[in-house]
């Protein structure tokens, strides 16, 4: 049996929960489409926390997602399903369907939470300390490594960004890995900062965030920082039609101001429609989505 929705949501995290919450509020029918997979669960898989996020800063993610949902689900208008969406696409009527779970999920307006993945350094031990001690955000954990030795990993041209903001963390080494090849304006501005750079490539990680060097030499550090390449976790908005831009970091939907994507009735928030993101800017962006889409049925 069909299912049909004045508001589908796609990815119940925590940008697709605030848009959701506001629909919700507006008396409206939403239903929740949830693959269980967010972004951060390495983050509870390490025992560590969430930071930056006002009023929760240092709650688990884990935590912050399963109050969240529980307050969204005293909403007598919101529905939700846990599964994957597919197979997206836009009907002759203009609504939105996708597939789900073998039932036809049909709406009228579609909010895209859906996320993206990493793809980190080929370095052996750097995925197993993801979310521990490795990490690509400092807002998020640079205050927690308590202005100890900092280690960048390059990954690409943008360890020059990590190279520059890490100092005020902590003393920060840049190792190049044979990822990103400095300029001489570059090398100047990290001088200007204190940052090390460190030319030998780095053979593995050891301990809690150790370096090991081809040569030999060992680097202790109390926390390591990268930039991991993203991708969108779902293609449906690429089923959809929705147009990607290219980030810093990969490809993500472009939308205007208020989260309206290329599409009609579509829009989107989240990791996956910004070039960078966190929790608190997820959560913001979902909002608007929300607010918007909800406009957007009066017109």
């Amino acid at each position: 049996m069909d299912i049909h929705t004045d508001f589908a949501v796609i990815g119940g995290s925590y940008a697709g929960m605030s848009a959701a919450l506001q629909l919700a509020r507006a008396r409206r029918q939403v239903t929740v489409i949830d693959a269980g997979v967010r972004r951060n669960r390495s983050v509870d898989e390490a025992g560590s926390t969430s930071h930056g996020f006002l009023s929760r800063d240092g709650v688990a993610p884990a935590q912050l997602w399963r109050e969240a949902r529980a307050q969204l689900l005293q909403y007598p208008t919101v529905r939700w399903i846990e599964g994957q969406a597919e197979q997206a696409r836009v009907l002759p009527s203009g609504e939105l369907a996708f597939e789900v779970a073998g039932q036809l999920l049909v709406a009228r307006r579609v909010v895209l939470a859906t996320g993206v993945r990493d793809a980190l350094p080929a370095v052996p031990g750097l995925a197993e300390r993801w979310g521990k001690s490795v990490f690509h955000c400092p807002y998020c954990h640079g205050y927690e490594v308590g202005g100890g030795a900092i280690g960048v990993i390059a990954a690409s041209p943008l360890a020059h960004h990590h190279g520059l903001m890490l100092p005020d963390w902590g003393p920060t080494t840049l190792f190049l890995n044979g990822a990103y090849v400095p300029s001489e304006s570059d090398l100047a501005d990290f001088a200007r900062r204190g940052t090390q750079i460190e030319a030998t490539p780095v053979l593995r990680i050891d301990g809690f965030a150790d370096v090991v060097l081809a040569d030999g030499r060992t680097v202790p550090l109390q926390g390591l920082f990268t930039q991991p390449r993203t991708s969108p976790a779902s293609p449906v908005a690429q089923q959809l039609g929705c147009t990607l831009a290219d980030g810093p970091m990969g490809p993500y939907v472009q939308v205007d101001a208020m989260q309206q994507t290329s599409v009609a009735n579509v829009f989107a928030c989240g990791d996956g429609a910004r070039a960078a993101g966190s929790i608190a800017l997820a959560v913001a962006d979902g909002a608007m989505a929300g607010v918007a889409a909800h406009r957007a049925s009066m017109l």
